[in-house]
């Protein structure tokens, strides 16, 4: 396989792109992404058997089920490193290691269901948060140490916008090459 074929099946939108100026237009439109992916994503993978699931969707990368764990993981950090940036004055958030996380039983073998309901309640809550903020509230930020970045919460709005539809982009298109969706 192609370097440039895995590359597009590693980032099947592209890699986020932010604009230079945020506008209320981005952020509601993110917040929107936000709100419906936990519905969206279910519909995608409710029909897949284990066998589906335990299917990766590109050459060494993760399968299905652990897709769906690491969306979960990944956005429960994300809401916490809202709420420490909302509190604190721009804190350095924990990293966490996500390839060593998708390799923990819980990402490997465990039903998807556990994650799908939990994605479910933390993006509830992370939307109810999200569209009472001000102007201010959204220009606060933090720090993020792997890279020592400075990360403002309207941006990461729209970091994890991208990363719902980057992460349904892998499902779907496996699903499609394997004519898998019902």
């Amino acid at each position: 396989m192609s370097k440039q074929v895995l590359e597009q099946l590693k980032y099947p939108i592209g890699q986020f792109k932010c604009p230079e100026i945020i506008t209320s237009y981005h952020l509601k439109s993110w917040i929107d992404v936000l709100e419906q992916f936990p519905s969206k994503l279910k519909d995608l993978v409710k029909h897949l058997d284990d066998e589906q699931l335990d299917r990766a969707y590109r050459p060494g990368g993760w399968t299905v089920r652990q897709v769906v764990h690491h969306v979960s993981d990944s956005h429960h950090h994300s809401y916490i490193r809202f709420k420490w940036a909302l509190t604190e004055d721009k804190p350095i958030i924990k990293y966490y290691y996500e390839q060593l996380w998708a390799e923990l039983p819980d990402a490997k073998y465990a039903p998807i269901q556990m994650s799908l309901d939990h994605l479910a309640a933390i993006h509830y809550k992370l939307v109810y948060l999200l569209k009472s903020l001000s102007e201010d509230d959204l220009n606060k930020s933090f720090i993020h140490p792997e890279h020592n970045e400075e990360v403002i919460l309207k941006k990461n709005i729209g970091i994890y916008a991208w990363h719902c539809n980057h992460h349904y982009a892998h499902i779907e298109n496996l699903l499609k090459r394997k004519d898998w969706l019902s």
